[in-house]
C-alpha cells in the first residue's frame, strides 16, 4: 500500500466496526452456545429414555450429530468466504438453528412423537419413521444453522478491527479469541448447569423451551448493532476455484521453474503479492504466464481459467494443503466415547455437594468449561502480563507451541480418567451392583474433576492455539475459512468415534462376552476403552511434533487486510 493511501477498514471505522460492535457479536456466538451446548449433555439420557436406544446406538446419533456441527462451520465458511456475506451467513444461520430447536422441542411437548414414556420403560416401542424423522429433521436444522453462527462469528468481529489498530496491538487478534472462548466458556457453563437442571428437575418440555428462547435472543442481539457494523464482500476462493488451480499446475507440469523471480505470473489487479511463496512450489506452475497473447484478453482477464489462475488462488490452495498435517495431528484428541460415558458414571456415583443438593449428572460437562474459562482469565490476565515484567518485554508463547502443550494434557487427562474409573467400576462390584448400572456406588462424583481440569487446561491452550495459528497462516480473504478448518478435525473425529467405539463393541463382546462399551457401565470396562485413548494420544503428541518441525517457518505475512472492493455498505 503506498504511504498516502488511507486503509479502507481505518477510514471505514469512522463511521462503522470498531471495539463497540464486538459484544455483539460475541454475545450472538454466546447465546448460540447456551442453545445448543443446553441439549447436548442429557441427549444421551433423553434418546435412552425417550427413544428406547442402546449406549452404542445414542452414542452413534449423538457422534453424527457431532460431526455434523464440525462439518458445517467448515462448509459454512467456504460459502461466506467465496460467495456469501459472514454477515448474511451469522444471521441467516440464526433463524435456522432457531427453527431446529423448535423441531427438537416438539419431540418433547406433542404427544406421541416418541416411542417411550421414561416412567414407563416396559411399553417402550420402537421409533417409527416419522418419530425419527422428526428427531433427525433437529439434529439436520441445528447443525447447518450452527455452520452459519460458527463459520464466521470470529472472523467477523476481526473485520471491524482496522489494519493500523492491529498493527498498533500485535496481540489484539489473540485477545479477541480468548475474550470470545471466554464468552462461550460463560455460556456453556450456564447450559451444562442452568439448563440441565431444568431438564432434570422440570422434564424435557420446559428443558428444550428454553434453549428455544436463548436462541432468538441470539437472533435479536446480532440485528441490534446492524447498522454500526464493517461488513465485506466475499472474494476468497471456492472449492472449484481450488480445482482450477489444481488442474492448471498439472497442465503445466512440464514447466521448469528455475530463475522463477525472472518468470511472469499472473495477479490481481493492484495486488502487492507479485511472486508466490517459496513453499509446494509445484502449485506455482498454475500462475506462470507462458503466452499472454493466448492466456489473456486486451483487458488482462483469463481467456481458459482452468489454464491460467492467480497467484491469490494459487496462495489459497497453498494455505490449506500446508496446514493439512497439523490439523490431523489434532484430530486424535477428539475422538473419545468420555463425553457420553461421563454422564453414565456420574449418575451412577455419589453427587451430592451438600446434603441436600445433588448435581445433576449432565451438569459435570460444566466443570470442564469452567477450567477453560478459569485459565483462560489467569494465562491472559496474570501469567502473560507478569512474564512481560519480567522479561522487560511482551511475552508470548507460539501457537504451535500451546498446541503441543494441549496435546500432552490432553493425553494425561483421559489417563487420569482410565484410573478414575477403574476404581468406580471396581467399587461398584464390590458393593452388589454389577447387574445395576444405575445403583448409586459410594465414591464421590466429583473425582471426575481431575479429569476435567486436565482437560479443561487443554482444550484452552490447543483450540486458541489452532485458531491463531490458521488465521495467521491463511490470506485475510480465507478468513472464515481458517477459523473453521480445525472444525473439520472434529468432523473427522466424530466419525471416528463412532467407527471406534463400533468396533471395541464388536471385538469385545465376541462369544459372548460383555463389551467394554456395554450399556452396563458396571458390567463393562470403559476404563480400558479409557487407556487405549491415552495410547493413541500419546503417539499423537509424537506424530505432531513431525509435523511441526516439518511445517518450517510461518508464512504470516501473506495475512493481508482487505482491499477497497471488499467494502460492502449494505
Amino acid at each position: 500500500m503506498m504511504s498516502g493511501e488511507q486503509d479502507p477498514l481505518l477510514h471505514s471505522s469512522k463511521t462503522k466496526g470498531g471495539l463497540r460492535t464486538l459484544p455483539f457479536i460475541i454475545v450472538n456466538k454466546a447465546f448460540e452456545n447456551v442453545a445448543s451446548l443446553g441439549l447436548t449433555p442429557n441427549m444421551i439420557v433423553y434418546l435412552m429414555g425417550s427413544y428406547g436406544m442402546k449406549l452404542t446406538t445414542g452414542s452413534n446419533y449423538i457422534y453424527f450429530w457431532s460431526a455434523a456441527m464440525s462439518f458445517t462451520p467448515v462448509a459454512g465458511a467456504f460459502l461466506a468466504d467465496s460467495c456469501a456475506s459472514r454477515y448474511h451467513m451469522i444471521g441467516v444461520g440464526s433463524v435456522i438453528s432457531l427453527l431446529g430447536m423448535i423441531f427438537l422441542w416438539f419431540t418433547a411437548i406433542i404427544p406421541g412423537a416418541t416411542p417411550c414414556i421414561e416412567s414407563q420403560p416396559d411399553e417402550c416401542r420402537s421409533p417409527s419413521l416419522l418419530q425419527l424423522g422428526l428427531l433427525i429433521s433437529s439434529f439436520i436444522l441445528m447443525s447447518l444453522g450452527a455452520g452459519g453462527v460458527r463459520s464466521s462469528a470470529f472472523p467477523f468481529a476481526a473485520d471491524q478491527l482496522s489494519s493500523d489498530y492491529i498493527a498498533r496491538s500485535p496481540n489484539i487478534i489473540e485477545r479477541v479469541l480468548n475474550w470470545t472462548q471466554f464468552a462461550s466458556g460463560i455460556a456453556a457453563i450456564v447450559a451444562m448447569t442452568v439448563l440441565v437442571y431444568i431438564q432434570e428437575n422440570y422434564g424435557w418440555k420446559v428443558g428444550f423451551g428454553v434453549p428455544v428462547a436463548f436462541m432468538l435472543l441470539a437472533f435479536l442481539s446480532f440485528y441490534m448493532a446492524s447498522p454500526m457494523y464493517v461488513k465485506l464482500k466475499p472474494k476468497g476462493g471456492s472449492p472449484a476455484s481450488f480445482a482450477r488451480v489444481l488442474v492448471a499446475a498439472w497442465k503445466k507440469r512440464h514447466l521448469t521453474l528455475i530463475g522463477r523471480d525472472d518468470l511472469l505470473y499472473h495477479h490481481r489487479k493492484g495486488s502487492r503479492l507479485k511472486i508466490p511463496t517459496d513453499k509446494l512450489r509445484f502449485l506455482d506452475k498454475a500462475c506462470i504466464i507462458v503466452n499472454a497473447k493466448e492466456e489473456l484478453t486486451l483487458d488482462g482477464e483469463v481467456l481458459n481459467p482452468l489454464a491460467l489462475c492467480e497467484i491469490e488462488q494459487v496462495e489459497e490452495v497453498k494455505a490449506i494443503i500446508k496446514v493439512l498435517p497439523i490439523l490431523s495431528a489434532g484430530i486424535i484428541v477428539s475422538v473419545n466415547g468420555i463425553t457420553t460415558a461421563s454422564v453414565l458414571q456420574a449418575r451412577s456415583m455419589d453427587r451430592h455437594l451438600t446434603e441436600n443438593f445433588e448435581v445433576p449428572a449432565g451438569s459435570f460437562g460444566s466443570f470442564l468449561i469452567f477450567a477453560i474459562v478459569l485459565w483462560i482469565l489467569i494465562y491472559d490476565r496474570i501469567l502473560i502480563p507478569l512474564a512481560t515484567k519480567i522479561l522487560g518485554k511482551p511475552a508470548h508463547l507460539t501457537p504451535r507451541t500451546r498446541m503441543g502443550i494441549g496435546l500432552v494434557l490432553f493425553t494425561i487427562s483421559v489417563g487420569v480418567a482410565a484410573i478414575i474409573e477403574g476404581v468406580r467400576r471396581e467399587k461398584a462390584i464390590q458393593q452388589g451392583f454389577s447387574d445395576n448400572p444405575s445403583g448409586v456406588v459410594n465414591m464421590s462424583a466429583f473425582w471426575l474433576l481431575f479429569h476435567s481440569l486436565f482437560a479443561g487446561v487443554a482444550e484452552a491452550f490447543l483450540v486458541i492455539a489452532q485458531t491463531e495459528f490458521f488465521y495467521s497462516e491463511f490470506p485475510k480473504t480465507m478468513s472464515s475459512i481458517a477459523t473453521n478448518i480445525g472444525s473439520l478435525g472434529g468432523t473427522v473425529a466424530s466419525l471416528l468415534s463412532t467407527l471406534l467405539m463400533n468396533t471395541i463393541d464388536s471385538i469385545t463382546s465376541k462369544g459372548g462376552k460383555e463389551s467394554w462399551v456395554s450399556s452396563n457401565i458396571n458390567k463393562g470396562h470403559i476404563d480400558y476403552y479409557y487407556w487405549l485413548l491415552t495410547g493413541l494420544y500419546l503417539l499423537n503428541f509424537f506424530y505432531y511434533l513431525f509435523c511441526s518441525r516439518a511445517y518450517g517457518s510461518s508464512d504470516a505475512q501473506y495475512m493481508l487486510r482487505p482491499d477497497d472492493d471488499m467494502i460492502s455498505d449494505e
